[in-house]
């Protein structure tokens, strides 16, 4: 069906810049867009369906880039016991922390997983989110992160959503390698990856480079292993301490190096030189009340490209808005409306290697695209929760 969407503004989001076409005509054929521009240039033909948007501002649908949207439990208890002086060490010697959320996980079956993740994702849906990424990670052994690669690849099927799926098996040491951290690593690569790649379950591999999880020598085994398997690689970097992980993602070619409050300036300039998307996840850094900023001034003088998401998972930024953190992209990062919002689309795109078919409003790309009633593009950055009223278009057909 070809579908005339007229009447409205558009921030096309092409080369990461808003690109505003005003009085903006779209013309959709089945999942995508035919062409898109001025609606005094539209070209004469037959529209069978005609929508009037009545002055939107139409951007690309946003897209959530670094989720773990999947897992078993609740950690608000312990957000409640470090609000009344608990330490995470004694949180943890308890029991608690992300060995909780492993034990919880492992528990749930697939379909109580699919449940507590199909909720969580409608709230991010009902933010405009059209595209996520999901990451296994807190299942720890073959059995559990199949389970949860299952649980990602059965919501892209249920939901009207776009799910890519990571696999995140080195996140943390689990349970039965307590101090045999290389042991892990070799189980993940004899035996995890190349199971799971061959069940069709993994779009990505990433892993947590960190002291307090895996080394950059151990990272690199695993990321040897996925270019073996041929499958585009992830990082968390840089969170906590300099490791130079993100260095380590670039010469890997990775999608992206996630988090970076302490990556250098040369690991910047590595970033820029490989094309691997720096995400940014101010949910993280508010929730941790972290003080050390990303070094936006050395991303921007090399011209990495950044990406901004929720982070969402129970132990660190329970984020269930993807909007909310596009104000605190800008209120905590320093990043302007327009960085934010590229870093939510096009720039998102990029960091799940879609950047070809999503993350800007271009003839040839996906029909995604979320008709907002705004006055402006930054009102997206600026408005505080709440549900923006708006109409949300997923490959070409307005979804509820």
């Amino acid at each position: 069906m070809k579908t005339l969407w007229q009447n409205c503004h558009a921030a096309t989001m092409a080369q990461g810049v808003y690109s505003i076409i005003e009085d903006a005509a779209i013309v959709t054929q089945g999942e995508h867009i035919q062409w898109i521009g001025p609606r005094a240039q539209l070209p004469a033909g037959d529209y069978p369906a005609v929508t009037d948007l009545k002055g939107a501002w139409v951007t690309p649908g946003l897209i959530d880039c670094h989720t773990h949207t999947v897992f078993g439990g609740n950690r608000s208890g312990e957000f409640e016991q470090r609000l009344q002086g608990v330490s995470y060490a004694e949180i943890a010697a308890a029991g608690g922390g992300i060995a909780s959320t492993v034990r919880a996980t492992r528990a749930a079956s697939e379909d109580e997983l699919f449940a507590s993740a199909a909720r969580r994702l409608k709230s991010l849906m009902h933010d405009g989110v059209t595209t996520v990424e999901i990451k296994s990670g807190y299942g720890l052994d073959l059995a559990s992160e199949r389970k949860m690669l299952r649980v990602i690849r059965r919501l892209g099927v249920e939901l009207p959503l776009s799910v890519r799926s990571t696999c995140l098996a080195a996140h943390a040491l689990p349970p039965e390698y307590v101090d045999r951290a290389d042991d892990y690593i070799e189980h993940i690569c004899a035996e995890m990856l190349p199971a799971l790649a061959a069940d069709g379950l993994v779009d990505a591999v990433d892993a947590f480079c960190e002291y307090l999880a895996f080394s950059p020598a151990q990272v690199e085994r695993v990321f040897i292993t996925a270019q073996r398997l041929g499958l585009p690689v992830k990082l968390h970097a840089e969170q906590l301490s300099s490791l130079h992980g993100s260095s380590l993602a670039a010469r890997y070619q990775a999608l992206s190096a996630d988090h970076l409050e302490f990556m250098t300036e040369d690991d910047a300039r590595a970033m820029a030189e490989a094309g691997t998307v720096a995400v940014l996840l101010p949910g993280a850094f508010y929730f941790l009340r972290e003080t050390r900023l990303p070094p936006m001034d050395a991303l921007r003088k090399h011209g990495v490209k950044i990406a901004v998401a929720s982070d969402l998972n129970p132990g660190t930024s329970p984020a269930l808005s993807l909007r909310l953190m596009l104000n605190m992209a800008c209120t905590c990062l320093r990043m302007t409306p327009e960085e934010a919002l590229a870093g939510a689309t096009i720039h998102a795109a990029q960091a799940l290697g879609m950047a070809a078919s999503h993350g800007s409003l271009e003839a040839g790309k996906v029909a995604d695209f979320v008709a907002w009633h705004i006055d402006r593009p930054a009102d997206l950055s600026y408005w505080l929760g709440g549900e923006l009223e708006k109409r949300v278009v997923r490959h070409g057909v307005e979804i509820d």
